[in-house]
Order: C-alpha cells, then sequence, then structure tokens
C-alpha cells in the first residue's frame, strides 16, 4: 500500500483525505515513480472546488519529483534509480507514489534538488512558455505581470531581467511589492483600482503590448484598459474567479487588442517541446538567472493547510508538499 490525499466529493480544503490506496504497477510505456517532493499550485484549488472537473474519488497535483522505483515495457530512456520531475497532466501528484506516462517524465539534472525540481517544473515551464512563446518577449520592452510575487510572477521577473525586459509587476500588499521588486521587476503596482492610470505614468503614456494576468474575473477589464493598440492579453489563470463572457467588441473599441487563455498542456502536448521547455528552465535555473524560491514547506499529509494558506494569499514564491 502506499499514502494519497484523495477527495470523495468537491469543495473546500476539508474535503482533502489522507488515505491509503494501493501501490499502482507501471504499464507499457509507464513509469512507478516515488514521490520526494511534491509541487502546489493554484490549479490544484480549480480542481478540487470543482471549476475544472474530474471524477471522483480522485487524488489532485500536478507536478511532483521522485526517483524511478519501475519501468514498463517499451520504457528505454528511463531506468529505476533516475531522478525525473514532471508537471502537467494527468493529476495525481498528491500521493506518496503513482504511475504516470514516462514520456511526461524529464531527468532532473545533479544541480537541482527535488525540493526545487518538484517547486519548479509546473510554475516554470508556464513562465517559459509565456514568455518565449505565448509572446515572444524583446529585449527593451516593458510588460505587465499580475501576481507578480507569486511563484511564476517571481521565476517570470527573474527570467524577464534576465533577457533585458522591463517587468511592472502587480501584487496586493508592500511585503509582495518588495520580494517582486528584490527578484527582477522594474516597478511594482500595489492593487489594480487604477492600473492602467499607474501603467501610463510609468511607460510615459506607450503602454504595454502584453499583460499576463493569472488573476482572472477582477482584473481582466483593467488589464485591457493597459495594453497598446494591438497588445496581447494573456489570461492564464482564475485567482479570483474565471473571466465572465466578454464581448468581443471591445477588443476592437480598445485597439484592435488580442486575448488568448493558453494552457501548459497544450504547449507541453509534443514531447519535444516539453524537453525543450525543460532544457531552458534547468539552464536558466542552473545559471542562477532565475532563482526558485521555496518559501512554504508542508507535510504533504497536511495539504488542507498548504491550500488554506495559498488561497488567503499568505503564500510567496513557491511551496512544496513533502510525503
Amino acid at each position: 500500500m502506499t499514502k494519497a490525499i484523495r477527495i470523495h466529493a468537491i469543495g473546500g480544503p476539508e474535503v482533502m483525505k489522507w488515505e491509503d490506496v494501493p501501490t499502482p504497477e507501471p504499464g507499457p510505456a509507464e513509469a512507478l515513480i516515488r514521490h520526494a517532493a511534491v509541487g502546489l499550485n493554484y490549479i490544484d484549488v480549480y480542481f478540487r472546488t470543482g471549476l475544472y472537473k474530474v471524477p471522483l474519488p480522485a487524488t489532485i497535483g500536478m507536478e511532483g519529483s521522485g526517483t524511478v522505483l519501475a519501468v514498463g515495457v517499451d520504457v528505454t530512456d528511463l531506468q529505476p534509480g533516475d531522478r525525473v520531475a514532471y508537471a502537467g497532466g494527468p493529476i495525481g501528484a498528491y500521493s506518496t507514489e503513482r504511475v504516470i506516462a514516462a514520456d511526461r517524465l524529464v531527468k532532473l539534472p545533479d544541480s537541482i534538488d527535488f525540493n526545487t525540481g518538484a517547486a519548479m517544473m509546473l510554475q516554470g515551464l508556464t513562465a517559459q512558455y509565456l514568455l518565449r512563446r505565448t509572446y515572444a518577449v524583446q529585449p527593451g520592452q516593458t510588460i505587465l505581470v499580475h501576481a507578480a510575487a507569486g511563484g511564476v510572477g517571481l521565476i517570470m521577473c527573474q527570467w524577464a531581467k534576465h533577457m533585458g525586459v522591463n517587468v511592472i509587476g502587480v501584487v496586493s500588499t508592500k511585503d509582495k511589492a518588495d520580494l517582486a521588486l528584490a527578484h527582477g521587476a522594474a516597478h511594482v503596482i500595489i492593487g489594480h483600482n487604477d492600473l492602467a492610470t499607474e501603467v501610463k505614468k510609468l511607460t510615459h503614456g506607450a503602454m504595454v503590448p502584453v499583460v499576463y494576468d493569472s488573476v482572472g474575473k477582477d482584473t481582466f477589464a483593467a488589464s485591457l484598459d493597459c495594453l497598446a493598440p494591438l497588445g496581447l492579453m494573456v489570461t492564464f489563470g482564475n485567482a479570483s474567479g474565471p473571466v465572465p463572457p466578454v464581448d468581443l467588441g471591445i477588443l476592437s473599441a480598445k485597439g484592435s487588442l488580442f486575448v488568448t487563455r493558453p494552457t501548459l498542456a497544450t504547449y507541453t502536448a509534443k514531447r519535444a517541446d516539453l524537453v525543450s521547455g525543460a532544457n531552458e528552465l534547468f539552464d536558466a535555473v542552473s545559471s542562477g538567472a532565475v532563482a526558485i524560491r521555496v518559501n512554504q514547506t508542508f507535510p504533504l499529509s497536511h495539504a488542507a493547510d498548504a491550500h488554506r494558506a495559498l488561497e488567503a494569499r499568505q503564500t510567496t514564491g513557491s511551496t512544496v508538499l513533502v510525503p
């Protein structure tokens, strides 16, 4: 037997239960891994609350690191003992051991420890595709990043600065503003009530070519007002709730704007894209250009406490759950 956090009904953190489950066996093209650490991400909340539907009972969690215990037939590039990490579906990371498709695993460099590996994959790969592919930022540009003191935000601030890009970060408190500035943000705005006015001042009227918004409903309209004509609105999260239906006429009225709702699953669906993105991320971390801040650690069995802290915006940087 092994252990896992399982949910039998959607709801608050209290629906997560620490239970015995059968130890899985790897099938063809699969690997069995023992988790050393599991990443905590806001998408976990969406599965727990039912915003993202999943058959119940379920074990949530999208990211982890650990050691390969066994591989199924047809697996040739992994073997027992390999250090690995992964991010993205299918869910099931809140467990001591799990089976996962071998082509979703990447080998973790020796220079990166398990806690860092678990904390960096989903958020780091998200930052990679957002900055490099969804909108390929260029040196000298100024961009707007919401939740700049969060896990993805701190990585984006550092990576963008390394690329010669100026980040205007949006945060909710003075402490978070200090954190974002310490990690490479050029400017920080606290709150979003007068967001466009502040952005206009900071950009001398030019506004920004792209907004990266993981907050959702509460900031979507304000974010649109920060874009330059032909700008791109990247809405990649729903921390305040999903964005309601949008009148597309607003996009033309505000300057022929573009909107996209990307997901990591799409950007890493091809094995080659997953590996190239992970290699860019590993290089950025190993070189010191991007530091992964694991600012909170919880026992996996206390995942409910981690969810409460995350939803109360009491966390900064990355959080890992340790089996």
